[in-house]
């Protein structure tokens, strides 16, 4: 009996925000859905603890030129912490290490998470994915083994605080890149006396683009190929911050071959488009000449609704 033959990969190109399920890798999100799409070539932008849900932004084709753009951007999270409970990963799914009462007043939360917000130094969590000698930190934790980490400088915009149970908080957290809700959960317990961990954590937000635009992965497995085409955003989605520079014909050839045009405006990275068409990320000199970074492939295949 043979063996069904196996469709050609689609050079699909496009951005799809993907709501992620718990206890789900982001890079085993990233399979289901590429294979959902057949798709010739795909990356994620970043990835999401398989404790985390929520928004993990999925890049295809061209797009994937671009996925690192948004490891820079703010993050918003909706946490929830456990306090009184202390865990060997900051987090739900580690080793219980000490229990303590919580008695904990509106008052001194409140002042406890004012001394959050703004720039603060952050210790990375032995389990976590940098490296140290090539080695994920993680797998030095796994072999009992603690290893010295530098503080981090990173900045918590906001902290919005929505319920205050007896050993439970649900937060807002608005956060620069590197940011460890984790160990900022971990170190909110310290500051109160009582211990905490992160019980459950969903992104809502990255940088401009939100949940609320997401689908699952049995959402997608539910529509036909026209519907999960129609999902994807343009390239250019992944830029949406940065200024716009639209090109005439003639500049846009020079462009495609690799060459700066003039251009007014502010020096730094611009969007480049002629006649409504993306063509790439440019850098624009102090000198007036716009330069060409990472450009869309010539043969364009967007989806539909790009």
């Amino acid at each position: 009996m043979n063996a069904p033959r196996r469709l050609p990969r689609r050079a699909i190109d496009g951005v799809l925000l993907l709501d992620k399920p718990l206890g789900l890798t982001s890079n085993a999100a990233l399979q289901s859905a590429r294979r959902l799409y057949n798709a010739a070539k795909a990356g994620h932008t970043g990835t999401l603890d398989p404790l985390a849900t929520g928004l993990l932004p999925l890049c295809f084709g061209e797009a994937t030129k671009f996925s690192g753009e948004l490891l820079d951007a703010d993050k918003t999270y909706a946490a929830t912490i456990r306090l009184g409970v202390t865990t060997d990963t900051a987090d739900a799914e580690g080793q219980v290490l000490q229990t303590r009462p919580v008695q904990v007043s509106a008052q001194q939360l409140a002042a406890v998470l004012g001394r959050f917000t703004g720039e603060i130094l952050q210790v990375p969590p032995m389990y976590s994915a940098l490296k140290r000698a090539g080695k994920p930190l993680y797998e030095y934790a796994r072999e009992g083994i603690t290893l010295e980490r530098a503080p981090r400088r990173v900045t918590i915009h906001t902290i919005e605080l929505h319920e205050f149970g007896e050993d439970a908080l649900s937060l807002t957290v608005v956060c620069s890149k590197g940011t460890y809700i984790r160990t900022l959960a971990e170190d909110i317990g310290a500051a109160l006396g009582c211990g905490a961990h992160l019980q459950a954590l969903r992104r809502t937000c990255i940088g401009r683009l939100r949940l609320d635009r997401a689908v699952t992965l049995p959402g997608l497995e539910a529509q036909d190929q026209q519907q999960r085409d129609a999902r994807l955003l343009p390239a250019d989605a992944l830029l949406e911050g940065l200024p716009r520079a639209e090109l005439d014909s003639t500049d846009a050839v020079r462009l495609g071959h690799g060459q700066p045009v003039r251009w007014g405006g502010e020096a730094g990275r611009w969007r480049a488009y002629a006649q409504g068409v993306f063509l790439g990320l440019c850098e624009l000199d102090d000198s007036g000449w716009l330069n060409p970074r990472r450009l869309i492939a010539a043969k364009e295949n967007t989806p539909a609704n790009a």
